[in-house]
């Protein structure tokens, strides 16, 4: 792609995502998704290839269904009180279209339906900014509403996304699909949250985010977009495949690995709720979701490639990956956990 072009587009989903964090009237609210969705589309079908123009339709018309259905429901609430503010949103009717509209832009279950199949038909670096940057400008609107929103349906829709999060990604041998079931529950845990502690889906958001990140990193750079193929990182890059281990086992939520933080916390919070059931099925989908991520790692790791090539091992190459990207997110995502009492009061 034409590196003036790239520019522009990558200028627009940072004004896109900027535009929905300072705004506070809808309409500035909406155009500000409305630039984002359209910034991303050229990068989806850079690959003139069938698969990604497959899936950067299905992307358009998911996220031009959610766009309309916001409109909507900012419309409705402005005839009906008068308030063009985010923070106004008074009609229950239109509270619970607006937070329809940001789950299916997100992916939320039982709104999921498009987020494997597009993630499936993209390249890494695309996949990367669907499953990290597009996820901030809908849950910065969140974040804002959350007192207006009903607290049963936000826990509904938690709990029934990290129920497909943990089941959807048991079968699969695509690593895009899995991160995409990944991605699914990980958002679950944020929604069941965030009536109660806001703060926490924060938290959860930016550590899902640095993991995320890093595991992309670590794909792209053992170019593996199946279980099979990952098998071959141990002896490209003993150090990087140990790396992916603890990434992996992180993103499930194992101790004493910085993804327990949040799963912690949030369990901590609903039983403070007496939401004792939502925290058990949500416990239980995250061993789940483990397995999957056990998978991976017993295939990274444990597993060596049946085909031994007669070349240089690549460790001892030049290394021509963003090392320092990686360095930073891969500490971030496996070493925080011993700082929780820190992050907790700074957050709170």
């Amino acid at each position: 792609m034409n590196p003036t072009v790239l520019t522009i587009l990558i200028s627009s989903l940072g004004l896109g995502t900027t535009l929905t964090f300072i705004g506070s009237h809808w309409l500035l609210v909406w155009m500000g998704l409305e630039i984002n969705t359209l910034a991303i589309i050229p990068l989806m079908i850079r690959q003139h290839h069938p698969r990604a123009v497959e899936a950067t339709t299905k992307y358009f018309i998911t996220q031009a269904t959610a766009s309309a259905l916001l409109l909507f429901a900012s419309i409705t609430n402005a005839w009906t009180s008068g308030e063009w503010s985010l923070t106004e949103m008074i009609n229950p009717t239109s509270a619970t279209l607006a937070l329809t509209a940001l789950a299916l832009k997100i992916g939320l279950a039982p709104l999921h339906f498009w987020l494997p199949e597009v993630l499936q038909g993209l390249d890494l670096t695309t996949g990367l900014i669907l499953s990290t940057w597009q996820k901030l400008a809908p849950f910065a609107i969140l974040l804002q509403l959350y007192p207006l929103l009903n607290p049963n349906l936000l826990l509904s829709l938690g709990i029934l996304s990290t129920i497909i999060g943990g089941w959807g990604g048991l079968n699969q041998t695509q690593l895009r699909k899995i991160l995409a079931y990944s991605s699914i529950a990980n958002l679950g845990w944020m929604i069941t949250i965030l009536h109660y502690a806001p703060n926490l889906t924060l938290l959860n958001l930016i550590l899902y985010i640095t993991m995320t990140l890093t595991t992309f990193l670590l794909f792209k750079i053992f170019n593996s977009t199946k279980i099979n193929s990952i098998a071959s990182s141990s002896t490209k890059s003993p150090l990087l495949s140990i790396i992916t281990l603890l990434t992996l086992l992180s993103l499930g939520g194992l101790p004493p690995l910085s993804g327990f933080m949040p799963k912690w916390l949030i369990l901590q919070e609903l039983t403070k709720q007496s939401l004792f059931i939502p925290a058990t099925i949500m416990a239980l989908m995250a061993l789940l979701s483990l397995f999957f991520y056990l998978r991976l790692c017993y295939a990274t790791t444990l597993t060596m490639n049946p085909n031994p090539t007669n070349m240089s091992s690549s460790w001892r190459m030049k290394p021509n990956h963003p090392t320092l990207i990686l360095l930073t997110s891969a500490t971030l995502s496996i070493l925080l956990l011993p700082l929780t009492p820190m992050i907790f009061t700074l957050i709170s």
